[in-house]
């Protein structure tokens, strides 16, 4: 017995997209702008990856209350100091910023949590490891992280340019750029821990968001070949429809995915997860709704680089005549 493929999106769905495209800009102009607004008065809460602080693993005999040494850690006037799982139930990560006074006044800071942990965890404790994260490392590690953002758009911005024309490679950017903006404002204003996990998240945002967008400009180009004498909304709206299935298929699975390690991946990788999840998202959306309707600004060529073929003509149902 054969099974047909599943299809969220009708074969013959006609959305017309390009001609929604100023909702479009309209809404990802105000999301930019919440965004950067967002970052700019709120700032991004930076984990100790770069701010500098200490990281100290234990093992506890027996699942305990979070909540109540959570609080006392954060009574001994040491900072914000965060207490979270990972893995196991039993396995405790804490973290614990900075403290003025050089290595001295951090070692006396985690012997007064060692204290506390030994008065507070009775059913007893195993320390795993104590590892510190000096304010220059962490300098360090923010050019780093900056640069590999910088790094990873020129390569797309270079291969897109390459693989199709420049105008391909413009409307890519500002796409990704898009993306990169909106999840980076949500860590803002939900103040979510930023640290390397998260720059991670924003390059894995951006090679998901520019694999959609291949295949979508992909079909645009083998459009503008195909139908030559077509106005350009038109091209551009059959070629959407076309991929609108396959877009919307990857991206549902791959939240699947997502949603699993939400619920059960713990909170070690949660700021991870959560840039992953509103990535795919908004990077689904920006596939469509942004780089496309961006590359019909640059005005592109139809016929370009094909031989001569008999031209198609697209009739209003957004069938081939």
């Amino acid at each position: 017995m054969f099974f047909k493929g599943i299809s969220l999106i009708p074969e013959n769905t006609n959305m017309d997209v390009i001609g929604k495209r100023k909702i479009a800009f309209v809404l990802s102009t105000l999301l930019i702008i919440f965004s950067i607004f967002s970052i700019a008065t709120k700032g991004l809460n930076f984990g100790i990856d770069f701010t500098g602080g200490t990281v100290i693993e234990i093992q506890t005999t027996k699942v305990v209350e979070l909540s109540g040494i959570r609080e006392g850690l954060n009574s001994l006037d040491l900072g914000n100091i965060s207490l979270q799982t990972f893995g196991e139930p039993t396995d405790l990560l804490i973290r614990m910023p900075e403290q003025e006074g050089g290595p001295e006044a951090q070692a006396a800071a985690v012997e007064k949590v060692e204290t506390f942990l030994h008065e507070h965890i009775t059913e007893g404790y195993e320390l795993r490891r104590t590892e510190f994260v000096g304010p220059q490392v962490g300098d360090e590690l923010k050019k780093a992280g900056l640069l590999a953002i910088i790094f990873s758009l020129g390569g797309i911005l270079i291969y897109i340019w390459v693989r199709f024309e420049w105008q391909f490679g413009v409307a890519a950017i500002i796409a990704l750029a898009h993306d990169a903006i909106a999840t980076i404002g949500l860590f803002a204003f939900l103040q979510m821990d930023f640290d390397l996990s998260t720059v991670a998240a924003l390059l894995m945002i951006a090679g998901y968001s520019i694999n959609d967008t291949v295949v979508v400009f992909d079909r645009i180009r083998e459009s503008l070949r195909k139908y030559k004498k077509t106005a350009l909304p038109e091209v551009f709206n059959t070629a959407i429809n076309s991929t609108l299935s396959r877009t919307v298929m990857t991206s549902l699975t791959t939240l699947i995915a997502l949603i699993a390690l939400f619920a059960f991946g713990g909170e070690v990788i949660r700021g991870f997860v959560d840039a992953l999840i509103f990535g795919v998202v908004i990077g689904t959306y920006s596939s469509v709704f942004v780089a496309s309707p961006v590359l019909m600004f640059f005005n592109v060529r139809q016929g370009a680089d094909q031989n001569d073929e008999p031209e198609v003509v697209i009739e209003e149902n957004g069938e081939k005549a």
